[in-house]
């Protein structure tokens, strides 16, 4: 659905260029959520923004639904944002009008009948849940409400592409879950290709099929949310999953230093995540071991289960040889 091919971005400040995305490659599927993580600078917003034309790449191509951006004129963009909606962090509603007109204001932009429009825009409210709310104005609503009626409008042309522009960072806890549910349901039901941008690996756990991690500019990681989540390669990944995890990395080499034996992660997917093997190998091997940190979840769908151990015993390499042939994960850690 989205290919990008070798693309950068630069802005010229103060008669020098500054450099917001280095050259980058990559594909994001029809049909799937895709998550771009990133602090603050990162390059998310221009990515992003990219896509729908909001901003033109210093070089490289740009693919969009089959079409190359740089190709397009006037007309062509405004054809093509019709089938890319948009959702905002801090929801840019119109206070004067209605939440209905709101939902049915870019299909009156789009030339579609006042009758017509607030048709769809009552159906568009009934699949987002606030059919009670349409003759309220945003003012009137919480900030949850507010973001679910950004959802509504951004789904007002039928598009193809729904872009989330840190959809949930100026949420609650409880107030994102059910935003990120109405989205899983989105992409589930309409077949959406949803962008999320968003500097919570969290969000990206939730809810995401695949995700790409930027740095300063660079593409420092991408692939399966799992693989990216489970098994962070990059440093800023790595600090990414430690932060949603709340793991304090610190307290975690002090706990080590008290502690003898071998040091191992493992990580169960799927069905195994809820199998006793960790007691069985013990049991059968003779090991002892020391649960140092350690999560059950799940990743999107999927659940997972990661451990750190210090593990203790003669039989430890039958014991990690057994946990393998089961299909855990097992990486051995340095101190």
């Amino acid at each position: 659905m989205i290919r990008f091919e070798g693309i950068h971005k630069s802005y010229p400040v103060h008669g020098r260029e500054v450099v917001a995305l280095h050259p980058l490659d990559l594909t994001i599927q029809a049909g799937e959520v895709f998550g771009i993580v990133g602090h603050s600078g990162a390059g998310k917003s221009t990515l992003l923004r990219l896509i729908n034309g909001l901003e033109t790449p210093s070089g490289g191509t740009l693919t969009v639904d089959g079409q190359a951006l740089g190709t397009l004129d006037g007309d062509g963009l405004r054809r093509l944002r019709r089938r890319v909606g948009m959702i905002f962090q801090h929801f840019n509603l119109l206070s004067a009008r209605t939440v209905l007109d709101n939902i049915a204001f870019p299909l009156r932009l789009a030339g579609v009948s006042k009758a017509q429009a607030r048709a769809r825009a009552q159906d568009l409210l009934v699949r987002v849940g606030l059919e009670a709310h349409r003759d309220k104005y945003p003012a009137q609503l919480s900030g949850g409400q507010k973001q679910r009626v950004g959802v509504a409008r951004a789904l007002a042309t039928e598009p193809k592409i729904l872009l989330c522009d840190e959809a949930t960072s100026a949420l609650d806890p409880q107030t994102t879950a059910s935003v990120l549910q109405l989205l899983d349901g989105i992409n589930r039901e309409l077949g959406l290709t949803i962008v999320l941008i968003t500097h919570e690996m969290d969000v990206v756990r939730r809810v995401c099929d695949r995700v790409a991690v930027l740095d300063a500019g660079h593409l420092v990681e991408s692939g399966p949310v799992a693989e990216v989540f489970l098994h962070p390669q990059h440093p800023t990944t790595r600090r990414f999953v430690a932060e949603s995890e709340a793991i304090d990395e610190g307290a975690l080499q002090e706990d080590i230093a008290h502690v003898a034996g071998r040091l191992l992660r493992l990580t169960f997917t799927g069905e195994d995540t809820w199998q006793p093997l960790l007691g069985r190998v013990a049991r059968e091997t003779g090991i002892d071991y020391t649960i140092l940190a350690g999560r059950i979840d799940r990743i999107k769908r999927l659940p997972y289960g990661q451990l750190t151990l210090a593990v203790t015993g003669a039989q430890s390499d039958e014991a990690l040889r057994r946990f393998a042939q089961a299909g855990v994960h097992v990486e051995e850690l340095s101190r």
